[in-house]
């Protein structure tokens, strides 16, 4: 029995380049011309070809859902995504390598082909971005056009995998294509998550050497290898896409580190007061065996209580969790449905996790987190959060 036969129109555009980005896709039947499958998303602050390539990724899927078996022919206006995905041309910039790895792997070599068409031959995939993006700015959802009587499917991003977990995330119950029913633990619709992505701070002079480093020290600046995280941090989240929004810390190491990705991604950086490291007294600058020889009693005190402060008048676990909650109240407020960049610090970062699994507060000590890394945490409209990343270091490799 011979295959189905797929055409997939892709397209994605962006409004400033980089700037506000959006995909749309089609799926047709090669034989009727029918539209078969229809697929759009805004995604933040992107480029015109990052978007691109996640039209691409989008169509590949929802022809994948319809039938994994179809033979797939490509068809977009995008000469670069169709000359570095046929393998005529090199894929040199870094944005673009993973995107492409991941549509290689969505449909097997021999079942795709790709081909160039003019913009105006590309009309339904250029309306479905356009739509896609007009919908961001409203700050709405794209949602589908389906005529009265149709058949038309209508399929949903899928959910991030699990190399891809910074994407923008469906609700738990989002479907892969619209077609089929709802599943899950709960029928009601929960709407986009506000995620918060959550980046440490590159490396300071201090960072190597162990040392506690709070809101009441000298206030150290990124060392050359921070820099260096910085940057590399910030081509990882470009390439991805998906970040809407930036918030930072005001310690001076947060916000190089911010600065950074805010000038990859084009977009300006709030400061949240909220969001500083714990202060950390009389321990600012020493190490852990510093502070054992100099406040032993205090230190075994801070260790056994999250009601103990530092030697000093620094601050305690609990205060600091409190300041950390007003201000994740207030940021999930502003940013409903939205995707932020929170750039921060260890205890900030750990205690955002701690709060979104329900976990004690010892569970502080048992969290491994390294500079430059990243977690993220979607926060969902009935008020439950789901951790979906943590200690994440793979861009720095």
């Amino acid at each position: 029995m011979a295959r189905r036969r797929f055409i997939v129109e892709a397209d994605g555009g962006s409004r400033g380049n980089p700037g506000p980005a959006g995909y749309g896709a089609v799926v047709l039947d090669a034989v009727t011309g029918e539209a078969l499958a229809e697929v759009a998303e805004y995604i933040g602050t992107a480029t015109n070809n990052v978007a691109e390539y996640k039209g691409l990724i989008a169509g590949l899927r929802a022809a994948r859902a319809l039938d994994p078996e179809a033979d797939v022919q490509v068809r977009m206006d995008s000469k670069l995504v169709i000359e570095q995905m046929s393998g005529r041309w090199k894929i040199k910039h870094p944005d673009m390598r993973p995107l492409a790895a991941e549509a290689k792997g969505l449909v097997p070599p021999g079942q795709v082909t790709y081909g160039w068409i003019p913009r105006e031959q590309n009309k339904h995939a250029d309306r479905l971005a356009n739509e896609a993006m007009d919908a961001g700015k409203r700050g709405e959802q794209w949602q589908p056009k389906v005529p009265p009587g149709g058949t038309l499917a209508t399929a949903a991003p899928e959910a991030p995998a699990a190399d891809d977990t910074l994407a923008e995330p469906a609700a738990p119950d989002a479907p892969s294509a619209a077609v089929a029913p709802v599943r899950g633990w709960g029928a009601a619709d929960l709407g986009t998550p506000t995620t918060f992505v959550l980046l440490r701070h590159g490396e300071t002079p201090l960072t190597p050497e162990k040392r506690f480093s709070g809101s009441g020290g000298t206030d150290p600046g990124l060392s050359a290898v921070g820099h260096r995280q910085a940057e590399l941090v910030a081509a990882s989240l470009a390439a991805r896409g998906t970040i809407q929004d930036i918030v930072t810390s005001p310690l001076k190491r947060c916000r190089e580190t911010a600065g950074a990705v805010a000038a990859r991604l084009g977009l300006d950086v709030r400061v949240d007061e909220g969001l500083r490291e714990t202060d950390f007294g009389a321990w600012e600058g020493l190490t852990f065996a510093e502070v054992r020889d100099r406040h032993p009693d205090d230190l075994d005190a801070w260790l056994a209580s999250a009601k103990a402060a530092p030697t000093g008048g620094g601050e305690s676990f609990a205060t600091v969790a409190r300041r950390v909650a007003l201000s994740r109240d207030k940021l999930i407020a502003r940013y409903a449905g939205r995707t932020v960049l929170l750039v921060t610090h260890v205890t900030p970062i750990k205690t955002l996790t701690r709060l979104a699994l329900g976990a004690p507060p010892e569970s502080l000590f048992r969290m491994e987190l390294s500079a430059a890394s990243l977690s993220a945490v979607a926060y969902y409209g009935d008020g439950n959060a789901s951790v979906r990343l943590l200690n994440d270091t793979s861009h720095l490799r």
